[in-house]
């Protein structure tokens, strides 16, 4: 971007079914360039462990870093951060430094609790429908987010506060 451009670079999400671990991966790294790039103030998370995510990586970490700042908001739902935390220790430093913007809540392993594996904004969805096969259906649709939103928000008040920034202890 030069200098005197008066927008960052618009990334273009897709929509549509997306299929392959590949095409999954990718939009994830997609949508964090896209939350940077265009400022969003909100994103939803939710995955059962996120092990397949791409969390760790040094490039998704540098995206992330250019989204936070004030008045963002990052939710994370899982059924456990075990995973995660193990996986994924550059995406755990990151949530150390930047704990102000981020809130997590985990569901625990009981029957019945499956989560979604998607991520929400104001403006764009994508669920994981398939986890096995990685079948991903990508949406700017109003209905699909307002769906999606709905049984996120039910998760989210079913689950307790989990994976803590920094553990206290004597």
């Amino acid at each position: 971007m030069e200098r005197g451009d008066p927008s960052p670079t618009t990334i273009t999400l897709p929509e549509g079914r997306l299929l392959g671990r590949n095409a999954f991966i990718d939009l994830i790294r997609q949508t964090v360039s896209a939350a940077a790039g265009q400022g969003w103030a909100k994103m939803v998370w939710c995955d059962a462990d996120f092990a397949d995510w791409p969390l760790g990586e040094r490039s998704f970490i540098d995206a992330l870093q250019a989204w936070s700042a004030s008045g963002r908001s990052l939710h994370l739902l899982a059924q456990d951060f075990a995973t995660l935390r193990q996986r994924h220790p550059r995406f755990v430093q990151w949530r150390v430094t930047w704990s102000h913007l981020v809130e997590a809540r985990a569901t625990g392993r009981s029957p019945g609790g499956d989560l979604p594996s998607a991520i929400w904004t104001p403006e764009w969805t994508m669920e994981r429908l398939d986890p096995k096969h990685n079948v991903v259906v990508a949406t700017h649709d109003p209905a699909r987010r307002v769906a999606l939103a709905e049984r996120l928000d039910a998760g989210w008040h079913k689950a307790t506060p989990s994976f803590p920034a920094s553990t206290l202890g004597l």
